[in-house]
């Protein structure tokens, strides 16, 4: 009863931050470059941070699996990176959406870009041999891809600093390029977001539990 009432107050916050950063995002100034376009960075920037907060999850859960040998981890491993795959390829889509109306292309082999996408793919790697192999060769296989593609993550993040890149930078040296209330919205996006990513585990988990004990009845 206890638990239930954690995770009813978890989803329930994540509702509000929800519904509060639509509000805030619409009251946002507008971008005097970009216009009403901008305005996709409140979604697509939270998606990018979930989706490397998600595989930093696989990592852990994926080191922890090889350790210890307990199913628990591999749970938490294998939920993370499906939810990781989702945000990272709503992350890919708004961007390539913002990068129409910034740079005029869809899509373009800038650094950031290309390692996100391999990133993406690396995980899509994972999924697969997910549903390929069975018992305990898909559990180790996938927690040693987990734990290799990981090495992808700050690749990510430093790209724009080690090489060319047109990708703007979120976080400089002298902070958000943001107004404040810009730096409202986004952050309370970037909660709802962290948050929604949260409450996707709690289910995604639960059922895993629930499909591991099923499997070992039969």
């Amino acid at each position: 009863m206890h638990m239930f009432r954690i995770t009813y107050l978890i989803f329930s916050l994540t509702a509000l931050l929800i519904a509060v950063s639509l509000v805030l995002i619409g009251l946002a100034p507008v971008d005097k470059t970009l216009g009403v376009s901008q305005k996709i960075f409140y979604l697509h920037v939270p998606c990018a941070w979930a989706a490397a907060l998600a595989f930093l999850v696989n990592f852990i859960g994926s080191l922890g699996y090889l350790i210890k040998g307990e199913l628990k981890w591999d749970r938490m491993a294998s939920s993370s990176a499906e939810i990781g795959v989702v945000f990272g390829a709503i992350a890919l889509v708004t961007g390539s959406i913002w990068a129409r109306f910034a740079w005029g292309v869809w899509w373009t082999w800038d650094a950031r870009l290309t390692t996100t996408l391999i990133l993406w793919l690396a995980y899509l790697g994972y999924i697969l041999v997910r549903c390929m192999a069975q018992g305990e060769k898909r559990r180790t296989f996938s927690a040693v891809i987990g734990i290799a593609a990981f090495a992808d993550v700050p690749l990510v993040f430093l790209s724009i600093r080690w090489w060319r890149s047109i990708h703007p930078a979120v976080i400089t040296r002298s902070g958000m390029n943001l107004s404040p209330r810009m730096k409202l919205a986004f952050f309370i996006s970037l909660a709802a977001v962290t948050m929604l990513y949260l409450c996707l585990m709690i289910v995604r988990v639960r059922l895993e539990r629930m499909k591991d004990i099923v499997t070992s009845m039969d």
